[in-house]
């Protein structure tokens, strides 16, 4: 493959499976998507921008016409499907710009990629990014998520991307489109918009602001490395079954109020602050509504199958985690302040005129 579209290529995972590609396939013309929303950052490739086999194009998956220009004109051989509304607490309140990106966003690129290889599908793939949010819910003693796990996502977030996992399956047993779907835990790392848990208590600790947790903290989540799952993503791409779900996991379960004593531990070492200063931040607050208690990957199929397995344990990935973003607090606070979206929006605002 040699023309390759990676949709939701300036957010956080996508950022880093653009950079990879980039890098480690040169003879590859890496194509990355992104409507630039809130959560879409090119600071985030600023390292790759300049690369002779990169390409960046501002455009909305739900744009037709438009996203097959996109499939013509750069001739795209593979895609790997990253752009989603991603935000539980977002959905919650707007469900219906979830179901417009998630649902309709990725049937347009399914349309494009069927009207664009005709039926010749040698060499063709339609890689499909999705979560283990799907699959619902677990209880503490029930065993994990597999690939044939039945669906039950319970936030209009998880719905939306069911539904657009099911059209994924749909065009390949309808149309032979050549699918990989692969669902995927928590992710965590560096260039990760701090909305999310990780990166907003990172930010919260370092300027003393309060540290809301739901309910009473006990909700599990299984954590994996952004990197890990970048590279999990290449091997899947190139050596996947076609047709096939694979999960990705990081085998790292950890209970909310303990994975945020972690950050808080670490944040205030890095810091040089008294150990646990910050637990005084913490502040309980009212659980989401249909907060799902547990989600837990079984990536036995992955492992077993195409070698893969995370490289590194929770309490290093964190440590990596929390020192990029002290080491970053320029990226920080520009995102936190929105002055990211203004210096690119005009940026590629003049760079479209010319």
């Amino acid at each position: 493959m040699k023309n390759i579209l990676i949709t939701g290529g300036a957010g956080f995972i996508g950022s880093h499976v653009v950079r990879l590609f980039v890098n480690k396939y040169p003879e590859y013309r890496t194509v990355n998507l992104d409507k630039l929303t809130y959560a879409g950052n090119l600071e985030n490739l600023k390292d790759v921008e300049g690369a002779p086999n990169y390409t960046f194009v501002k455009a909305d998956i739900c744009d037709f016409e438009t996203v097959l220009n996109i499939f013509r004109t750069y001739g795209i051989d593979g895609v790997l499907h990253l752009a989603a509304e991603s935000h539980v607490d977002r959905s919650i309140k707007d469900p219906f710009t979830f179901a417009r990106t998630n649902v309709m966003g990725t049937l347009s690129l399914l349309q494009a990629a069927k009207e664009c290889w005709k039926g010749n599908y040698s060499e063709k793939l339609f890689y499909h990014i999705s979560t283990d949010e799907v699959y619902g819910a677990l209880q503490f003693d029930e065993t994990l998520f597999t690939e044939e796990t039945k669906y039950s996502p319970h936030s209009p977030y998880s719905a939306s991307k069911a539904g657009s996992d099911h059209f994924v399956r749909a065009f390949h047993d309808t149309y032979g489109l050549p699918v990989i779907i692969t669902n995927c835990s928590n992710n965590y790392g560096p260039y990760q918009f701090p909305e999310k848990l990780i990166p907003l208590f990172i930010n919260n600790i370092r300027s003393n602001k309060p540290l809301p947790v739901y309910g009473k903290g006990e909700n599990v989540r299984d954590w994996l490395y952004v990197v890990d799952h970048a590279r999990a993503i290449d091997i899947i791409f190139h050596r996947g079954k076609i047709g096939e779900t694979y999960n990705i996991g990081g085998f790292n379960e950890w209970k909310n109020i303990d994975l945020i004593k972690v950050i808080i531990k670490t944040v205030d070492k890095l810091l040089s602050r008294a150990e646990g200063e910050s637990e005084k931040l913490i502040t309980y607050v009212t659980d989401r509504a249909g907060h799902d208690l547990r989600y837990a990957i079984d990536s036995s199929k992955l492992k077993n199958e195409l070698g893969w397995q995370p490289s590194l344990q929770f309490e290093e990935g964190i440590e990596k985690t929390v020192k990029w973003y002290l080491e970053n607090q320029q990226w920080l606070d520009s995102v936190t302040s929105g002055a990211y979206q203004e210096y690119y929006e005009e940026y590629y605002g003049l760079k479209d005129k010319k």
